[in-house]
């Protein structure tokens, strides 16, 4: 089917203001409204072309192409947002504001009969769990048992005795909403809101059950596995949805947030994804090189190099053998990060004080003004 021409199926002129297209719409789907119209086609598809005529020209930039363009649109794709797919809870989620923001009350169940009933959603739970640096680095499963609202055992969650159903609320009849209508000086005015006899369900129990009292729900203990990713850090929320409280009739469950907090490390201390190891070695070794072990965070240990004459303050970076990035926020692995220090021993022995006194006047024993600015620069930047 040929489309009309924009203008022409609002019935308004291209020099039409932004009032009178929306007005020309108002009027238009009204009239062709499906509640208004129950199983006529025609008129359903109407309601579609004026909602497709009023989605371009009542806004500026799509006008704009439109004026120039045609249907084709700027790129020769059309106009998004309306075809085949589009039915007829999109364009009354699009345009309810058109009238007031009161859907398109007054003709039967109409914007607010498609509101989806309430559905009750069951609390949130929170809980804490400590993890080692060794949990976090793998992830780790923990196991909670976890007192809470389930679903009750009698009447399955639906808080009807056994044998007893529910019945199509005789408020709202089943919509779940009811409509107000008042007269002011505009005209008659509506206003929607939640049925009071059965909170917006649309449907009320006949005969309550009796171990949870129609609510669906009852107290009980659940034993709950959470998956804790690797990489989280001090103070990260795991949510775990669905695990929380049962909602109430058969509503949505609520979700368990996790809290991390992380166990203190006798060996490492983090920073981000990476690991710091503080080592100290022995003179004979600072001086004259060697090899170290280093451990891991996996309990392997690694050997490292320890070049000649390695200072006092020196960092060793190896990279990836930190923590993982945890997923979602990075990716590869941290660096384990080596400080190292030198040990100088409290008291000698005769033969090491005569030793070390036969090195005092050596020049190569002595420190020169480079060597000292490079240990000043690199302990003030702990310090910065």
């Amino acid at each position: 089917m040929n489309k009309r021409d924009y203008y022409e199926v609002l019935g308004v002129s291209k020099t039409a203001s932004e009032d009178e297209i929306k007005k020309a719409y108002r009027q238009i789907a009204i009239k062709y409204h499906p509640d208004r119209n129950p199983g006529d086609k025609k008129a359903e598809e109407m309601f579609k072309e004026a909602a497709e005529a009023y989605n371009v020209l009542h806004d500026p930039k799509k006008r704009q192409q439109y004026d120039q363009f045609g249907f084709a649109g700027p790129a020769g794709g059309g106009f998004e947002g309306f075809g085949a797919s589009m039915n007829l809870d999109d364009i009354f989620q699009m345009f309810g504001d058109v009238f007031g923001g009161r859907g398109f009350g007054g003709f039967g169940s109409g914007f607010s009969g498609r509101a989806a009933r309430q559905q009750h959603r069951g609390n949130d739970l929170r809980l804490k769990v400590k993890l080692s640096l060794q949990e976090i680095n793998q992830g780790v499963t923990k196991k909670f048992k976890v007192r809470k609202d389930i679903t009750c055992t009698h009447c399955h969650g639906t808080g009807a005795e056994e044998g007893s159903s529910h019945e199509t609320c005789p408020t709202c009849h089943g919509s779940g909403i009811i409509t107000h209508t008042t007269q002011s000086i505009f005209g008659m005015m509506q206003t929607q809101g939640v049925c009071p006899t059965c909170k917006g369900e649309g449907q009320v129990i006949k005969n309550k059950c009796h171990l949870c009292n129609g609510t669906g729900v009852t107290k009980g203990e659940e034993v709950v596995e959470i998956k804790i990713p690797a990489g989280v850090a001090e103070g990260m929320v795991v949510n775990v949805p669905g695990k929380g409280n049962a909602g109430i009739r058969g509503g949505i469950p609520g979700d368990i947030q996790v809290l991390v907090e992380e166990e203190e490390d006798k060996t490492f201390v983090r920073d981000g994804n990476d690991l710091i190891y503080n080592v100290l070695l022995d003179f004979p070794t600072a001086a004259l090189g060697g090899e170290i072990d280093v451990p891991t965070v996996e309990g392997k240990t690694l050997k490292v190099k320890i070049e000649s004459g390695t200072q006092p303050g020196k960092t060793l970076r190896l990279r990836g053998k930190g923590l993982p990035a945890v997923q979602g926020y990075g990716s590869g692995n941290g660096d384990l990060v080596v400080n190292i220090s030198v040990y100088v021993p409290k008291t000698l022995s005769r033969d090491e004080k005569n030793a070390l006194e036969s090195f005092r006047n050596s020049d190569n024993f002595k420190g020169d003004r480079q060597t000292e600015e490079s240990i000043f620069k690199r302990f003030k930047n702990y310090f910065v």
